[in-house]
């Protein structure tokens, strides 16, 4: 199985639904595919973006087991755990390491805006019961619970806590993680039009979501930025703002899951109570998605040699 490295590019994968609101197997094994051979370096299932509050127990390990398999050890599979009890949070945990998943990514306790000693509960409780490497959620603006350096410092203690996804959109954080913590978290950028910005300021990699739809050119800025080539990174980076942008509205599920069939890797549908958009509203999201593909950027070759960790 490829080992996880915390570093590069890790899709939050959409689950791509039937009419009938059925997972779409077929088109979730398209879109792993053109992931993989854009060269991302892991996949996360079940996160926001895959509908995690709609789906069942068993259909987020249904989930986790096709991306194993579909990936057949070519790149690592982390499952994201957003429950609201513990108890549903370590039955995730274990399942997901029975399973042959490589990491979790863990948010704080959904629907109860827990205080600092609960979420530490919460989060070090999980981490006890497994032996997986885990990515804690920190995103305040979205979850309403901040993660903040000392109890960081109390998550440092467990060794299999070992990375951040960095969501509180403020990129100065990125640097009080570091001189805090030096290289004991790997810490990955979880807005997309804070991207560039992110991996500038030294961060290790990017959970991303506009992915979902055009994983070449994620891929291809990540690399560029580690391989010192700013400039470059930066075009591309300008191009994609306006697609970025979808990934920090409500509706970022259904906006991404538009960019995603308009790239062919993807569906339109979703499971209710979401409902797929209509009228001005999805006009303009897909005049932003045609805009953005008709003046898609030819992307540079990039010796991966020049990149770095």
């Amino acid at each position: 199985m490829n080992t996880l490295s915390w570093i590069g590019v890790y899709p939050a994968l959409l689950t791509p639904f039937k009419e009938s609101e059925e997972i779409d197997y077929d088109v979730f094994a398209k879109n792993i595919e053109a992931q993989i051979e854009a060269g991302v370096d892991g996949l996360i299932v079940a996160g926001s973006l895959g509908e995690a509050s709609t789906l069942s127990t068993e259909e987020k390990f249904e989930l986790a087991k096709f991306a194993i398999q579909t990936s057949a050890g070519r790149v690592p599979v982390i499952l994201n755990i957003a429950e609201p009890t513990t108890k549903g949070a370590i039955e995730l945990a274990k399942g997901a390491e029975a399973l042959g998943a490589a990491g979790l990514m863990l948010l704080p306790p959904m629907r109860y805006k827990a205080d600092d000693r609960e979420t530490l509960a919460f989060m070090t409780t999980v981490a006890k019961a497994t032996s997986l490497d885990i990515m804690v959620y920190n995103n305040p603006v979205d979850y309403g619970i901040f993660i903040n350096l000392e109890m960081f410092a109390e998550l440092a203690k467990y060794e299999n806590v070992v990375a951040v996804k960095e969501s509180t959109r403020d990129i100065s954080n990125i640097a009080r993680m570091k001189n805090r913590f030096g290289d004991r978290f790997k810490i990955l950028t979880g807005v997309d039009p804070l991207a560039y910005e992110s991996l500038v300021a030294g961060a290790d990699g990017w959970v991303a979501g506009l992915v979902d739809a055009f994983p070449e050119e994620t891929v291809t800025i990540f690399n560029l930025v580690k391989a010192g080539q700013y400039k470059a990174a930066l075009a591309i980076y300008r191009w994609f703002i306006p697609l970025l942008e979808l990934d920090i509205h409500p509706k970022l599920v259904q906006y991404i899951k538009l960019a995603a069939v308009a790239t062919g890797i993807g569906t339109e549908y979703v499971r209710a109570p979401r409902l797929t958009l209509v009228g001005e509203e999805r006009a303009r999201v897909t005049k932003v998605i045609s805009d953005a593909v008709a003046i898609r950027p030819a992307l540079p070759k990039i010796n991966t040699e020049e990149v770095v960790a």
